[in-house]
């Protein structure tokens, strides 16, 4: 599947030829590809409650940008305005778009960030502009023309509420048919122009930066750190002017705040935690008639379990990290849960003990998982 993914290429070609180096036009990457939902049903997405979607118009070369939550008659009357709806997090609303973000397992979970669709009419887009994460543009039906440009100048119009660069020099561009796919590198400036109608499915993956990385990882730490003792100067001595801080508290505070260690093992669940970490808007719901401990195991043994859609699962030595909780296990459930975590489901009669059983219950009555449906 993979070489038809992408063009003849074996993952690891793509990894050390294109990805974050360069981009990589595929022709067919999914044959037969339509697309997993028509024009109206994005729109409804867009008009749901939980969905996160923004609306662009463009008109006179002016752009506009409205964020959910939509109505229906939001998508009624554009004039002469070109236009598109982008919806974010698709793959946790459609069990076929987790299964399209599957193919991509050749990257780490930990990068992924959502599959985002897009519908725009003819001459609609979002204008030129780059993204500071990898991209894979996957075509659905209509045809959708790419241009790109690797121009280090990255100026963007002033005042526009979207970013568009303020000089974009097309490079190369393609027209793409359902079916075709383009990867784009961070910073590949690029601008997409719907040639008819069209959908277009983005599947994204993040690069934080390591500011805000960094960041994060204070507030992981400061739950837990323990500096024992408080300030104390028994020994003060009188100073020339009271405003300054003396060398003695200097030197003091310094060496209590040089007590805070931390090793790999703390960077490695600081990482599971916060990439696990669904996003704000996300909430999961309990079961309304949650089975038994005991029936939820007759049912997964009899039927296997299933990842719920938005829930976000990774590992590492021997913890398993899900929805933002880290849940150290033994060696023998890690491997059975590590199985969970790659594929988001576990076949019927896998072998599982009872804390696992115990574990998987656990996640079943916070809406984390279920078991799977009989095909």
């Amino acid at each position: 599947m993979e070489n038809t993914l992408l063009g003849g290429l074996t993952p690891q070609q793509f990894l050390r030829d294109y990805w974050q180096k360069k981009p990589l036009l595929i022709r067919q990457a999914v044959p037969g590809f339509k697309g997993l939902l028509d024009p109206q049903q994005l729109i409804g997405l867009a008009c749901t409650e939980d969905a996160q979607a923004r609306l662009v118009t463009q008109q006179r070369g002016k752009f506009g940008l409205q964020h959910s939550p939509f109505t229906p008659d939001d998508f009624k009357d554009f004039g002469k305005a070109k236009w598109s709806v982008l919806v974010q997090g698709v793959n946790h609303f459609l069990p076929e778009a987790t299964e399209l973000v599957k193919r991509f397992n050749f990257i780490p979970h930990a990068r992924l960030d959502d599959l985002m669709v897009s519908y725009a009419p003819k001459g609609g887009g979002v204008g030129p502009h780059f993204d500071i994460y990898d991209v894979f543009l996957l075509q659905g039906y209509g045809h959708r023309r790419w241009q790109i440009s690797t121009q280090a100048d990255q100026a963007l119009i002033e005042g526009a509420p979207l970013r568009i660069l303020k000089d974009f020099r097309v490079e190369q561009e393609w027209v793409l048919e359902p079916g075709d796919m383009l990867y784009l590198p961070p910073q590949c400036a690029h601008n997409g122009i719907a040639e008819d109608d069209c959908m277009t499915y983005s599947i994204g993956f993040r690069t934080p930066w390591y500011q805000e990385l960094a960041e994060q990882f204070l507030v992981y730490l400061q739950d837990r750190i323990e500096i024992k003792g408080t300030y104390a100067d028994p020994d003060l001595k009188l100073q020339k002017h009271p405003s300054e801080i003396g060398p003695e508290m200097l030197q003091q505070v310094a060496e209590a705040i040089h007590k805070i260690k931390w090793d790999d093992e703390d960077v490695a669940n600081f990482l599971g935690c916060y990439l696990s970490e669904p996003k704000p808007h996300i909430f999961f719901d309990s079961p309304s008639k949650p089975l038994s401990e005991i029936k939820f195991a007759q049912a997964v043994q009899k039927s296997g379990v299933t990842l719920d859609l938005k829930t976000q699962m990774q590992c590492h030595g021997s913890t398993v990290f899900i929805n933002g909780d880290a849940c150290p296990v033994s060696k023998a459930a890690y491997r059975v849960l590590r199985e969970l975590a790659d594929y988001r489901e576990l076949a019927a009669d896998t072998e599982l003990t009872q804390g696992v059983i115990e574990l998987l219950y656990e996640w079943y009555m916070d809406g984390f998982l279920a078991p799977s449906r009989r095909r």
